[in-house]
């Protein structure tokens, strides 16, 4: 069975439970700065499960994109992926475990025709805050799986959210594939990671509230979130220990390697699967407006996915441009399903052609130019020089003092040390090959260049900006669209009086290209070919104000998208949109309105409720873009 198989499989499968299909939304998420990319098919339905009415119903079904990157050390195995589709049913508010487990079931075995005696299940084994998922082990024994292949597992295994730190969330219930067949009474279990089974489903049960003093109230509205990978189930249904043998999804592009490198998959699959996973990851964020020169962080990742594949294709003596001839691969494989990437293909394999380019040329000639300054001095810098100058950043990134950092390097060391500190400041601010720098160092410092110390400085540097990025994104959903928070409520309809502004101050061509909110600021990108004047802010604000002192009422109608096209309203991420939309307006939705806009989301009910705005401040963000910040005032 091909991935398209299952796709087709499970979409028909849930229509005939009465479920709608709706379209993937995008990998960066519009209006929602509770996590960097969409990671998972839930983060598009936040809203949608904090008790928004969604336009196509209670049921749904998608396969939604998806792009992790806090695992990306990971890729190079078997499994793991930073781009992936993520298939998903879901009951918002309708049915429940029963339905949603008999139907998992139904579908694994009848639909799939995997063998009832190889699926294994985990369920949520209960503490403090909830019970014991005892329901849920009772219904998987009635529809056939045996005592023995329940387990139960904590809450860190078994318990999805809450996406913030309050809000929706609940048990879920994994299934596993038993891919390494053996017989009853192995020590290795589910959730072991002992290569005996693979998870190839989970339905979430999100029945709870986590209020803020951390209590685990009982939903009024209980909802169904799933989740089925389409890699690890269709590598499963062929039989396959590694998703990059499927075939239909990594057959042309391992392939296409294979045959510029000259060598064979076998023996080299670590390097094959970070080149064609990156590869896939970078055509796929490259269909979202994304300025990959800029120093914005959407860019930043896509030259360190293109690095980083360029890195891999060193151990297979690949010397010539060749990742523009694999995205190429990549659209044709896709573009059936996803017509965006044959849309923007021209886009596409000219950022990552210019970002190879620049990879190239400071990688193949690291030496033309004198090296940096900094490096250049190594060999006439003193100890004290040097700890000095480390003192400042080490502090900002570490927290601590440079001096116990190094007390036990000798001198003969401290100079690589500190020039590892520098390869890392290269890397993640001009994107610069750790190669580069080493290659300078050494030329700079020639017999004193400890090689082994220059390394794990830094590694040091680059795992605590890990740890910290990790961190600030497990933060990212607090005060975001995942816990509705006020503050956000009012930015995100604040949005719509922004963008309707722009395009009365400054012209029909201003059309939203991205936003972001959380609780203390608003966000907004717009193409527009300059900075604003003084007296346009002005007016902007003002005209914003203006209507949050009118407080016009803001109201929503569920309609076709033809029909809301046809109504006026603006829809400027078209490829997300379903058949059915929900239209905001701002004013009279009949008569005088000062707003209309598809969306979804969290609103307020008058322009009145927000308050007073002000535009803080702007930049030029790429050709032809801009970007605004706004902040609530109080009066």
């Amino acid at each position: 069975m091909t991935s398209r198989d299952l796709i087709e499989k499970y979409f028909q499968f849930f229509k005939d439970k009465g479920h709608i299909i709706i379209p993937s939304a995008p990998l960066i998420p519009e209006n929602d700065p509770s996590v960097l990319f969409t990671t998972a098919g839930m983060h598009p339905l936040v809203p949608y499960l904090l008790g928004e009415e969604h336009p196509a119903g209670k049921r749904l079904v998608d396969n939604q994109l998806c792009l992790r990157t806090d695992d990306i050390d990971e890729v190079g195995d078997a499994f793991h992926h930073t781009f992936f589709e993520m298939l998903g049913n879901w009951s918002l508010g309708d049915y429940w475990k029963e339905d949603a487990i008999n139907w998992s079931y139904e579908f694994l075995t009848k639909e799939l025709g995997l063998d009832p005696k190889r699926i294994w299940v985990s369920c949520f084994e209960g503490d403090a805050d909830a019970p014991k998922d005892t329901e849920s082990s009772e219904i998987w024994e009635k529809v056939g799986i045996p005592k023995e292949r329940i387990i139960f597992l904590p809450k860190k295994d078994n318990w999805w959210g809450p996406a913030g730190e309050t809000g929706p969330c609940g048990p879920d219930s994994e299934m596993y594939y038993e891919v390494v067949f053996k017989p009853h009474g192995s020590d290795c279990h589910p959730g072991d990671n002992c290569g005996r089974f693979v998870e190839i489903w989970n339905d979430v049960f999100m029945q709870y509230n986590k209020t803020k003093d951390g209590k685990f109230i009982p939903l009024k509205n209980k909802n169904v979130d799933t989740g089925m990978g389409v890699d690890r189930t269709t590598a499963v249904l062929q039989g396959l220990d590694d998703d990059y043998k499927v075939s239909d999804l990594w057959g042309d592009i391992i392939e296409k390697i294979e045959e510029i490198s000259g060598k064979k998959y076998e023996g080299n699959e670590r390097a094959f699967r970070i080149i064609a996973d990156h590869i896939r990851a970078a055509t796929f964020l490259l269909t979202e407006d994304i300025q990959i020169a800029s120093s914005d962080k959407y860019g930043s990742i896509v030259r360190k996915l293109i690095d980083r594949a360029l890195t891999e294709s060193r151990s297979l003596g690949i010397s010539t441009k060749f990742l523009p001839q694999l995205a190429s691969v990549v659209i044709t494989n896709y573009k059936d399903r996803y017509s965006i990437l044959d849309k923007r293909s021209p886009e596409i394999l000219n950022a990552i052609s210019s970002v190879e380019s620049r990879v190239e040329e400071i990688l193949t000639t690291p030496s033309r130019e004198a090296p940096p300054e900094e490096i250049a001095n190594l060999p006439n810098m003193s100890d004290d020089d040097i700890i000095n100058k480390m003192r400042e950043p080490y502090q900002k990134l570490f927290g601590g003092k440079v001096e116990e950092y190094i007390k036990n390097i000798g001198s003969d060391s401290l100079s690589s040390v500190y020039a590892g500190s520098l390869a890392f400041e290269a890397k993640t601010t001009e994107g610069r090959p750790v190669l580069s720098v080493e290659i300078d160092a050494r030329d700079s410092l020639s017999n004193k260049f400890n090689k082994e110390e220059f390394y794990k400085s830094f590694n040091d540097y680059l795992e605590q900006h890990k740890k910290i990025s990790r961190e600030a994104g497990e933060k990212l959903f607090k005060g975001g669209l995942a816990d509705n928070s006020e503050e956000v409520t009012k930015f995100h309809t604040t949005t719509h009086l922004l963008h309707a502004s722009l395009r009365k101050i400054l012209g029909e061509h201003v059309s939203q290209k991205g936003s972001n909110i959380t609780s203390e600021r608003l966000r907004f990108d717009f193409s527009h070919r300059q900075k604003l004047t003084d007296e346009e802010m002005k007016k902007v604000g003002d005209l914003i104000n203006e209507q949050i002192k009118n407080d016009l009422p803001v109201t929503f109608e569920t309609k076709s998208l033809d029909e809301a096209i046809k109504d006026g309203a603006l829809h400027f991420f078209a490829e997300k949109y379903g058949d059915i939309v929900k239209v905001y307006s701002i004013g009279d939705p009949k008569g005088d309105w000062f707003s209309k806009e598809v969306c979804g989301g969290p609103h307020v009910t008058h322009t009145g409720e927000i308050g007073r705005v002000r535009i803080k401040k702007q930049e030029k963000i790429g050709s032809g873009l801009m970007r605004v910040y706004l902040i609530l005032e109080n009066e």
